[in-house]
């Protein structure tokens, strides 16, 4: 007599799964960017720039999108094979050396969250507690499965393209590399010998990337042939270092006869005919071993502003560029920057076409030393719609200029080259 009884709740609990995985789909999107970003919140090893993000989002996507649809229609988890994004995405990974624990720990992020959700869902949906528990006890052994089948099976395809990766460049030349940046004691001739550049010169760093995500096999060449041409036009006495770090991005060295000031103006006009997903980042020149080192630091930091700033980052970001080194420090704390953005601006820092040329025209004006008419030069309007747009943003902002004056300047200056990181809604 009890047998119906049990048949009955196991197909009660299976179609309440499959209802849940349904509904769960709906807001597949959504799902996938909040824990897209909860991840990268969690792991600092997986930020980076805008295609390594887009990387991840996608991967997650096609995980989740495959777990829903596993759990709706009942399948075996066993015959699962990992989604393409999901292995796409362990590869690059595998090329920029980060560890496969942050891999790992991604896929643990996101088997909790899917979790949590999943028993949200089933909360809202059933009024039998019986059926609620064991739908939920389902989908979390479900979930546990998925997540431990698909993640060895990825973690697989990383040793796999770590291994090809690594034995595809020059051993010796990037441990030589990674030496000489990390400061170790190192031969100068001995890494000049290995890395086929002399140290003993002039230099400034570059990193070059492409911010396309669908970018080719042949984007690493046209970067070096970028970086060549930027040579050419900053007077490199030579060929400069080129060092790929995976399929988009590149560290380079254009070597200089002295350290004098680069030619930006000349550098962006080089880079304006490379295509508008090619970016660059610049350090200052140094000499020697020392500059080698410091200017690489330098345009690494460039880099991350520009990556932060994202589609509004300028097509050239030098580090000597007045306010990129604040803007660099701020990208160490964003939740403060924004803060301090808040607490500075108030409405000013709103994010809108409207806000944002007030808040340039402000910044130009506090630089010029609060003149209207070296403002006007600056940035080429009348001084009458200089004095208008600096009236505007102080009645916006709701303070006097002289009103906490240094984080108002520090503010502006996060806005221009950070962007919507650190701007409101």
């Amino acid at each position: 007599m009890g047998q119906p009884e049990v048949d009955d709740l196991s197909g009660r609990v299976n179609a309440r799964v499959a209802e849940v995985a349904r509904a769960m789909g709906i807001a597949l999107t959504e799902t996938a960017g909040a824990m897209q970003e909860e991840m990268s919140e969690a792991i600092p090893e997986l930020r980076g720039d805008p295609m390594i993000v887009e990387l991840l989002r996608a991967s997650v996507e096609s995980n989740v999108e495959t777990m829903l649809h596993t759990a709706q229609h009942g399948l075996d988890i066993k015959s699962i094979s990992p989604p393409m994004a999901a292995v796409a995405y362990a590869q690059r990974l595998a090329q920029r050396g980060t560890s496969s624990n942050a891999l790992l720990r991604a896929y643990r992020i996101g088997q909790r969250r899917f979790v949590d959700l999943a028993f949200a869902e089933v909360k809202r949906q059933e009024p039998d507690p019986d059926v609620a528990f064991a739908a939920a006890h389902l989908m979390h052994e479900f979930a546990f499965a998925y997540i431990d089948l698909v993640a060895e099976r990825v973690v697989v395809e990383y040793e796999v393209e770590r291994e090809r990766w690594l034995s595809n460049r020059n051993t010796v030349r990037a441990s030589t590399l990674n030496a000489l940046l990390s400061g170790q004691n190192v031969d100068v001739v001995a890494g000049e010998n290995a890395l086929g550049y002399r140290l003993r010169q002039g230099h400034v760093a570059i990193v070059a990337w492409d911010a396309d995500t669908s970018s080719s096999a042949t984007t690493l060449r046209q970067l070096e042939a970028l970086v060549a041409s930027v040579g050419d036009a900053i007077g490199g006495v030579g060929p400069p270092l080129f060092i790929p770090q995976d399929r988009s991005i590149a560290w380079a060295w254009i070597p200089l006869r002295r350290p004098d000031e680069t030619d930006t103006v000349a550098v962006e006009k080089v880079v304006s005919h490379a295509g508008d997903s090619v970016r660059i980042a610049m350090g200052t020149p140094g000499m020697a071993l020392s500059g080698f080192r410091n200017s690489h630091l330098e345009a690494l930091r460039a880099h991350t502003v520009a990556t932060i700033a994202g589609d509004l980052a300028d097509a050239v970001t030098t580090y000597a560029t007045p306010g990129v080194r604040a803007a660099s420090l701020l990208t160490g704390d964003l939740p403060s920057a924004r803060a301090l953005v808040a607490n500075a601006l108030g409405a000013l820092a709103t994010d809108d076409e409207a806000c944002a040329r007030l808040r340039e025209t402000l910044l130009a004006f506090l630089s010029e030393g609060s003149s209207f008419l070296a403002t006007s030069k600056l940035i080429h309007v009348h001084k009458n719609t200089v004095k208008y747009r600096v009236d505007k943003a102080v009645e916006i902002r709701g303070r006097a200029l002289d009103d906490d004056r240094f984080n108002l300047e520090l503010a502006l200056i996060a806005c221009r080259w950070l962007g919507r990181a650190v701007l409101t809604g």
